[in-house]
């Protein structure tokens, strides 16, 4: 079963709901998503290792070849391409790799060639197999990095994937194809604001999904009375707990000093099933 966690904004406490409950069930994979600033490892002691650079597709322009007709940079919808008088300027950065412009030019003038976007980085720790995708410093798309992390996912294991914030490209394609999206969020104005707009994101999708609410009692009931408005499932309440909040300032998942937490991250998870699956 492949679970996504999500949220219309930061730091609801998606890596703390992932983190809990990747470590609370057995032959799991946990995919962090989040490839601008990847931190689930900082929770799992782990000491990563490179495994697979990430690339895409851009152009090579033979100049030779090349009439500067100016095809390829009408085509490009993100201005990579800029023909002026016996040149062709590239901005690699705005390339989104679509291959378009190799397609239309009409001198055969345009080839492609292989630009390191990111990197995929991953580790073991027991039962748990462990993998992030990390952005490189001033690239601006980092789906195709997300993408290229989801190929490790491992049809017959459990498989929770930590989303990054809010209701953009990344997410969506962090989201896309879960079997089932838990919605973080927290009792807050801002919360009930951001989690409305990850709501629709997800029944447009058409992904079955449900509420944890996090530090549960800073805030006031309107998340909970939304959710029972919109008939949406409140799968479980995390307390704003001191304890906690220590745990996580030193890294440490709190389910290994709560044990209890661990049951319940269990129940979570046949709670997900039920609802994805009847």
């Amino acid at each position: 079963m492949k679970i996504a966690i999500a949220s219309g904004k930061g730091g609801t406490g998606k890596t703390t709901i992932a983190t809990n409950l990747a470590l609370s069930l057995d032959n799991v994979q946990l995919l962090d998503c989040d490839v601008e600033e990847p931190d689930s490892h900082l929770f799992l002691d782990l000491k990563l290792k490179k495994i697979e650079d990430v690339c895409i597709s851009i152009p090579k322009i033979d100049k030779q070849k090349c009439d500067f007709c100016g095809e390829c940079s009408k085509f490009c919808q993100y201005h990579a391409l800029a023909v002026v008088k016996n040149d062709v300027l590239f901005f690699s950065e705005l390339c989104h790799g679509c291959g378009g412009c190799t397609l239309v030019c009409p001198k055969n003038a345009i080839t492609e060639e292989n630009r390191v976007i990111g990197v995929i980085e991953g580790s073991n720790s027991g039962s748990l197999e462990f993998y992030h995708g990390l952005l490189n410093i001033g690239e601006a798309m980092a789906t195709p990095v997300i993408r290229a992390l989801k190929t490790k996912i491992k049809n017959e294991k459990t498989v929770v994937m930590d989303s990054p914030p809010g209701t953009a490209c990344p997410v969506i394609e962090s989201v896309n194809e879960a079997d089932f999206t838990i919605l973080v969020t927290e009792p807050t104005p801002f919360g009930l604001h951001d989690l409305k707009l990850a709501v629709d994101m997800l029944r447009t999708l058409k992904i079955p999904f449900g509420v944890v609410i996090n530090r549960d009692g800073i805030g006031d009931s309107r998340v909970e009375e939304y959710c029972e408005e919109e008939k949406i499932k409140v799968l479980m309440k995390i307390p704003h707990d001191e304890k906690i909040a220590r745990l996580y300032s030193k890294g440490i998942p709190f389910i290994e000093q709560m044990p209890e937490w661990k049951d319940r991250f269990r129940e979570l998870h046949k709670d997900i099933e039920e609802s994805a699956w009847g």
